[in-house]
């Protein structure tokens, strides 16, 4: 079943240990964690003295979105933080296999990042070997406002079929205003990993997370029963 991350940039940091209480109770799997260094993006973001302060809070899957210039500079720092998964840009590093292998020497999930406009002819098999997520952004990283690409969804079906062949346990995670809206098309296309903000922490979050949880049930039934599973 498609697991749900909650954008922690979209919830109230006034009362994050109460917050993440409130989406673990509520059935959410991961936070999501974006840090961003106001250069790979234009905007800056949270730093790893944050993601130590509220560890504690929640039994949740600390998934850190690495926005930032070269991250293989604080990788260890982000793991020592409390990092479970931690996720750099194909476009960001100066050696992505390098970065990959430091993340799983870690012994953290390994994430490899595509912005909408690279390519999936990038992920070569040596790669993929190193990469337990392939995150792609649905929207350009680091700006609010955005709409949802269509296109993505062409995306993540060609990516769902060429992990298939190669690399099956690999999730698909996707990234960019993802709402109640589109979120059965986007678990249709193949997506295991739905970050979400503003459409899960606006209003009543419990019920919009059952909501989005059950959408991409559906959405994932009716691609079993089409695949005579």
């Amino acid at each position: 079943m498609c697991k749900i991350a909650v954008s922690l940039l979209e919830m109230d940091y006034g009362h994050l240990d109460r917050g993440l209480k409130e989406i673990e109770a509520a059935g959410a799997d991961y936070v999501h964690i974006d840090m961003m260094d106001g250069m790979f993006v234009p905007n800056l973001g949270i730093g790893t003295k944050l993601i130590e302060g509220i560890r504690s809070s929640a039994n949740l899957v600390f998934d850190v979105h690495m926005m930032i210039e070269a991250p293989e500079r604080y990788l260890e720092r982000i793991g020592r933080a409390g990092a479970d998964v931690i996720t750099v840009h194909y476009e960001a590093c100066r050696d992505v296999r390098k970065a990959l292998d430091m993340i799983r020497r870690l012994g953290l999930g390994a994430g490899l990042a595509l912005k909408p406009e690279t390519p999936l002819e990038v992920l070569d098999r040596e790669l993929l070997t190193r990469a337990d997520v392939i995150h792609l952004m649905t929207t350009h990283p680091g700006m609010e406002g955005q709409t949802f690409i269509p296109e993505s969804l062409n995306k993540i079906e060609s990516l769902r079929r060429f992990l298939d062949k190669w690399k099956p346990d690999c999730e698909i995670e996707v990234d960019g205003n993802i709402t109640m809206d589109n979120i059965e098309a986007v678990a249709a296309a193949g997506a295991t990993v739905i970050v979400s903000g503003r459409a899960l922490v606006q209003g009543n979050i419990t019920e919009n997370i059952r909501r989005m949880k059950h959408a991409a049930y559906k959405a994932e039934s009716r691609m079993e029963t089409a695949a005579g599973i």
